[in-house]
């Protein structure tokens, strides 16, 4: 083995060579690339045909897609500098020894080179889990792959879409059951049929100004405070989608009781639909279009929430006579700790629980119990 001298790289590749059905290269084949007299006796020889492995294209792209357009070097280095490092990497755990480490090599070699200036390529790294099935994890060559194009076939991409990422955290392996499908079918037709319920009536109705169901409006912040933590700060898709199912739950037996619940309800709906759209873009978009908007949803603001909308205007108090649980007061939040010693004194379950003896004491814990000992 002889390498090419200096006078004579780039080797460049042929554009005669004809690509093979099998996916093999086709350099082998190309006499006129394969066969070169030797640089060093002049004797015949055989170029190497092997070419650049793809972890070299694949520990690069990411600089070139920040900058497409530019002919004159891998990257502009504005537009490099400008999206670069890239926020979140996803890949799977056999990546971290292959993949991770030449893009790390590659992105610092292209620093040294004053190509760019970020140190690290990738500024958050998301190690997904495998997906396992039958107790051995799933892939090609050991032919116990599922086609999600069945899945789709039968019950649609939302739902396969719904059902891979309800099944665990993105970080956890994945245990395939296909009984799960079935659940995350029935979740997708919830929504379909709670929508089509009141797009009719709630269509035409503009925003209102306030004095709405304060339930209602607490539902609908809680929702989206729990999507916005779930997918943008932890990526645990399956629990985001946990409190849609809480969501629909909840608005399956909602009975709005005013204008201003209707519009509130609306408005809840139309986040409701935000929220979900990653999840199942298509149910979505298509519910959306029925509201009256012409807009994709991928082009609208994600939902904002308000704290204290988040916290119940009311709390349910336990209350406990020696530890063991007598009652439950509902009271209103803030109401002060005097009152709701009062309260839980007067309740009858309370009074019998006691049987007239005094009381020596009331501990109360603010928000959540009361108890008192006799």
């Amino acid at each position: 083995m002889v390498p090419v001298p200096e006078d004579q790289l780039p080797v460049i590749l042929p554009t005669d060579a004809n690509l093979l059905s099998e996916g093999r290269s086709p350099l082998p084949e190309l006499a006129s690339f394969l066969n070169v007299k030797c640089p060093q006796c002049g004797a015949d020889a055989k170029r190497e045909t092997d070419t650049m492995d793809t972890f070299i294209c694949s520990s690069w792209y990411y600089h070139r897609f920040t900058s497409p357009r530019c002919e004159t070097a891998p990257a502009a280095k504005e537009e490099i500098n400008y999206w670069m490092p890239v926020d979140k990497y996803i890949g799977g755990i056999e990546h971290a020894i292959l993949h991770l480490l030449y893009a790390r090599f590659f992105n610092k070699f292209c620093r040294d080179l004053g190509i760019l200036t970020a140190d690290e390529p990738f500024a958050n790294l998301l190690t997904q889990g495998m997906v396992i099935k039958d107790g051995a994890k799933m892939s090609k060559s050991k032919g116990n792959i599922v086609d999600p194009d069945e899945i789709m076939k039968k019950y649609g991409a939302d739902t396969a879409r719904v059902f891979m990422l309800f099944a665990a955290p993105p970080e956890r392996d994945l245990e395939w059951d296909d009984s799960g499908i079935e659940g995350s079918h029935r979740f997708v037709t919830r929504v379909h049929k709670l929508f089509a319920k009141w797009i009719p009536e709630l269509k035409d109705l503009k925003p209102g100004d306030g004095g709405a169901d304060p339930e209602l409006r607490r539902m609908r912040h809680v929702t989206i405070k729990r999507f916005t933590i779930d997918v943008r700060d932890r990526s645990h898709f399956n629990t985001a989608i946990a409190a849609g199912m809480e969501m629909i739950n909840f608005l399956a037996d909602y009975k709005p009781k005013t204008d201003a619940d209707k519009t509130e309800l609306r408005g809840t709906l139309i986040d409701f639909l935000k929220l979900l759209h990653p999840f199942m873009p298509f149910v979505t978009q298509e519910l959306y279009d029925s509201f009256g908007h012409k807009e994709y949803l991928t082009e609208t603001a994600w939902p904002g929430y308000v704290e204290e909308h988040t916290v119940s205007s009311v709390q349910t108090i336990v209350v406990q006579v020696m530890g063991k649980v007598r009652a439950k007061l509902e009271v209103s939040a803030g109401t002060p700790e005097e009152e709701i010693k009062r309260l839980a004194l007067a309740h009858e379950k309370v009074v019998q629980a006691m049987g007239g003896g005094s009381v020596k004491k009331i501990i109360v814990v603010p928000g959540r119990l009361v108890n008192i000992v006799h």
